[in-house]
């Protein structure tokens, strides 16, 4: 009985994990395509690309704050 309670907590913690560190990785990545799109257009002078660089800055600041959790949990985990 205990052996099986142990096996379903660690196999639970280890699924977990894995799944804290695929969403850390998609929102690394959705960072990094915000940011590129919203330098690109930035760069022209239409006014759709104004209205994609204001569009984007919406989803930036939430994923800046995600991404600064990451790290500063990434920085606990080592000290």
């Amino acid at each position: 009985m205990i052996t099986t309670v142990t096996t379903v907590t660690t196999v639970t913690t280890m699924v977990a994990l894995g799944l804290a560190t695929a969403i850390s990785v998609a929102a690394v990545i959705a960072l990094v395509v915000f940011l590129t799109t919203r330098e690109l257009a930035s760069a022209g002078r239409s006014r759709l690309s104004l209205r994609i660089a204001r569009f984007t800055s919406i989803g930036i600041v939430p994923l800046i704050i995600a991404f600064a959790a990451m790290v500063a949990v990434k920085i606990a985990e080592t000290l």
